[in-house]
């Protein structure tokens, strides 16, 4: 049987070394690290995510705040309170929760972020950095996935790492990190997508599979070798009887898989805590100017 890739508990890990790295800022009698968010509509998954943001905020010491749009709001409106962040010397990084109501154009309002505040990692300019192996914010699910493979001790040098799914958001990124020069990373990757036939082909002579798709149960345990290492990104509610109505399903038939797999990510309790702990980490760094040099 598979070990368990256990987020939860790293993720838990991670707050409290920031925690403690607030502690001694604020005892130097500077001001907290400051995380704002937008949130437009009440698109029911986005506001427990950022619900939850705000929670991780408080955890670790930080101030957060909140700005909340209508699902009617105009793009000018949106764009408004961005360029207001942008230049706010309190506020250290912000967050647009996505995805935007259709009478915004997702793209211009990522572009009208200050690529020094972009602690989500989308703009062009911070993931063309990463592409480029330069200091930069890494988009927060692939930031998760590197630490947590990193805190294990994977070994990904040398290794055939097989992503599913092409999203600018994990696929795409994760793609380039695995085969970065660094640790985790070394590693041959292939990306593939809703296009690529026969995807179990690959999968079963992959040594890593990273899935990012959002199709329950997708990865079955004769689609990977014995002794893989499977990282579920996938989140899904899945309708059942039960009193909530729903449970949460990832992209990995994980009982089946974890018979075979050396080393395996729990949905919910893997991938996910980890995103929520590197926005986190990604706000002390826009915060210590570590990223961009002022």
């Amino acid at each position: 049987m598979a070990q368990i890739l256990d987020g939860l508990k790293v993720s838990k890990e991670i707050k409290a070394e920031i925690k403690a790295d607030v502690e001694k800022i604020i005892a130097s009698g500077k001001r907290a690290p400051h995380l704002a968010a937008i949130l437009v509509g009440n698109n029911g998954a986005s506001e427990t995510y950022v619900a939850s943001k705000i929670k991780d905020c408080k955890e670790v010491g930080f101030t957060s705040s909140l700005y909340r749009f209508s699902s009617t709001a105009s793009e000018a409106e949106v764009l408004e309170k961005i360029a207001e962040l942008n230049v706010d010397p309190e506020v250290d990084g912000f967050i647009v929760q996505l995805p935007l109501p259709k009478q915004m154009d997702q793209e211009k309002v990522i572009m009208a972020i200050n690529s020094h505040k972009d602690v989500d990692g989308f703009h062009p300019e911070n993931f063309g950095r990463m592409a480029l192996e330069m200091d930069t914010f890494l988009p927060a699910t692939p930031f998760g996935i590197l630490t947590l493979l990193e805190r294990y001790n994977i070994e990904t040098k040398g290794k055939h790492c097989v992503i599913i799914g092409r999203s600018r958001i994990v696929g795409r990124p994760m793609s380039i990190l695995m085969g970065r020069k660094d640790f985790p990373g070394n590693s041959t990757v292939t990306l593939t997508h809703s296009y690529t036939p026969h995807i179990e082909e690959f999968t079963k002579n992959a040594d890593i599979v990273i899935t990012a798709l959002g199709d329950p149960h997708f990865l079955k345990g004769e689609m990977i070798k014995d002794g893989a290492v499977v990282i579920d990104v996938g989140i899904t509610r899945v309708e059942d009887n039960t009193e909530k109505g729903y449970h949460l399903a990832g992209d990995v038939d994980f009982d089946s898989c974890a018979e075979k797999a050396s080393w395996i990510t729990p949905v919910p309790g893997g991938v996910g805590p980890m995103t929520r702990a590197m926005l986190m980490k990604n706000t002390l760094l826009a915060y210590k100017h570590t990223i961009y040099k002022d």
